[in-house]
């Protein structure tokens, strides 16, 4: 009696079943049928389809309903679409289809890093919103943006009581408007020239509605740990959570200590503090070729800088600074900075300092390489990818739990300049060397780097999972061909193995290429 019993319930349930997949017959936008889904929550991919009903994941499972659009996963993974927490995308208004950070998977980018971002936070996202997106956008406001406005052109000192107020002024404001936190660039101008209590008071205005503080810090070579207690400081005295921006450790006299930093941003979070870091999947770095000259030159504009130039004296002690500061990297020569983009000549772009001094100069000498690089500032200026870290270094950071995955590019331009990989492979690196090739993280484990930690770190409500009720960003991808081929010899290539792409879903990338479909949206933080 007991199998008839057990019979009657399974041809109930049978029943039911078949009556609800009647009634959910178009109740989907977009199906995803058949993938290996990987929820962001690290835990292990198990096999489902994904319905899309109004931008949001309606169900996650075995789904016997139909939909207008469907997609094809089997054999390939689908996982929330990735989140980059460290990006320069800042002009996405300009470049509306974003398609180098939506080809490796991004489909959320947090803008305003290193200290630099829009002023007015509310009239950026004005103009994004009118101009219409592909990807979603958040935003940091930068701490260099808020200096610069409130104290002019001379930076080497404090704020005046005045002055201070009005930074905290336009930190609330932005707050307001709906910036995630307040960022800092602690190398460039004019944060250089700012102490701690000074940021310390700007994070608490960041801190009371729930801000986040990301930190380019003042140094990340053999004073690291100097640096990360500086960040201690702000985070402790400010209350608020901190975020180190792509964590590393340059130079060959700091290579070697990874776990010693882990160990000392744990010992922090051992202490009550939140902390956490952000990591891309290279060993150079790429920021102005300006950085190579000291700060103390800059003071006060560009005009200050060429009369500087122009005194002997002046230029005499710049040029030390630069042999100091080449030497307390352990280094001879520039050869390990390659110029990335020069508007003024762009044959420079892909060379060296010591080929481009050559080329310019008729000699490699030291002497001849400084002055190349002042020529290039005093013409302009230009971007650089710098060659410095250890891969050692680079892959026990990326083990650590609280690292996030985070390119630090903004949007690029195919075939303009010859500018760092990362804005066009980081994501994709990650899978395909770290993960396939190398094991360095499980599949699951990278996944969680890339979606649910930073939607939790920067609270990204309703991100970064795939679950039901969850924005339907979407990612679909091949573990087996994934891959980026951008080099730093040649980057303009975008990642490959990334067939769908899903914004509030709605397919940006179908079978490989773009839509055209803009259906990102602003990101606002609210409290």
């Amino acid at each position: 009696m007991l199998w008839i019993l057990q019979m009657k319930c399974l041809l109930v349930s049978l029943a039911l079943l078949g009556a609800l997949g009647s009634a959910h017959v178009h109740a989907f936008d977009l199906i995803i049928r058949g993938g290996r889904v990987v929820d962001g929550s690290g835990n292990p991919a198990y096999h489902a389809d994904v319905g899309v009903k109004a931008g949001r994941v309606a169900q996650v499972g075995r789904i016997s309903a139909f939909a207008s659009k469907e997609i094809d996963a089997t054999g390939l993974i689908v996982a929330p679409g990735f989140i980059d927490v460290h990006t320069h995308a800042d002009e996405v208004a300009e470049q509306p289809e974003a398609e180098n950070f939506l080809r490796m998977g991004v489909t959320t980018v947090i803008a305003g890093n290193c200290g630099g971002s829009a002023l007015d936070v509310e009239r950026a996202f004005a103009e994004i919103e009118a101009r219409k997106v592909s990807i979603n956008f958040a935003t940091l406001i930068g701490h260099n943006t808020v200096r610069r406005a409130a104290m002019g052109g001379t930076f080497d000192r404090p704020p005046t009581p005045e002055e201070l107020n009005k930074m905290k002024a336009l930190v609330d404001q932005a707050m307001k408007d709906g910036a995630v936190g307040l960022s800092t660039g602690l190398i460039y101008l004019p944060g250089v020239f700012a102490k701690t209590d000074e940021i310390i008071e700007l994070a608490k205005v960041a801190s009371a509605y729930n801000g986040i503080y990301a930190s380019h810090m003042r140094h990340e070579n053999a004073q690291i740990l100097k640096a990360l207690e500086e960040v201690f400081q702000i985070a402790r005295e400010a209350n608020i959570r901190a975020e180190v921006s792509h964590i590393k450790l340059a130079g060959e006299r700091a290579w070697g200590r990874a776990d010693e930093v882990l160990a000392y941003i744990e010992k922090a979070r051992g202490e009550g503090l939140d902390i956490t870091q952000d990591q891309y999947a290279y060993t150079a770095s790429s920021t102005g070729i300006s950085q190579l000259i000291p700060n103390s030159a800059f003071d006060g504009g560009r005009e200050k800088f060429l009369e500087r130039l122009n005194e002997p004296a002046e230029k005499h002690k710049i040029a030390a600074g630069m042999k100091k500061a080449l030497s307390n990297r352990g280094r001879e020569d520039y050869g390990y900075a390659v110029i990335a983009s020069y508007r003024h000549d762009p044959s420079l772009n892909g060379l060296n300092l010591v080929e481009a001094a050559r080329k310019l100069r008729g000699s490699d000498s030291l002497e001849d390489q400084i002055e190349t690089i002042l020529e290039i500032q005093k013409n302009g200026g230009a971007s650089g990818v710098f060659h410095g870290m250890n891969e050692e270094d680079l892959r026990t950071f990326m083990r650590h739990p609280n690292t996030m995955i985070a390119c630090d590019s903004g949007l690029r331009r195919l075939g303009e300049g010859v500018p760092h990989p990362r804005g066009y492979g980081n994501n994709a690196r990650v899978l395909a060397r770290y993960v396939r090739e190398l094991k360095v993280l499980r599949l699951e484990d990278a996944i969680r780097k890339m979606t649910s930690l930073p939607a939790n770190t920067f609270r990204l409500q309703q991100r970064g999972w795939l679950r039901e009720g969850c924005w339907a960003d979407v990612v679909v991808f091949d573990p087996e061909q994934v891959n980026d081929p951008a080099t730093y010899n040649d980057p303009h290539h975008y990642a490959v193995g990334i067939p769908h792409v899903l914004v509030n879903g709605v397919p940006v990338i179908r079978d490989g290429k773009h839509t055209g479909a803009k259906p990102g949206q602003v990101l606002r933080h609210s409290p």
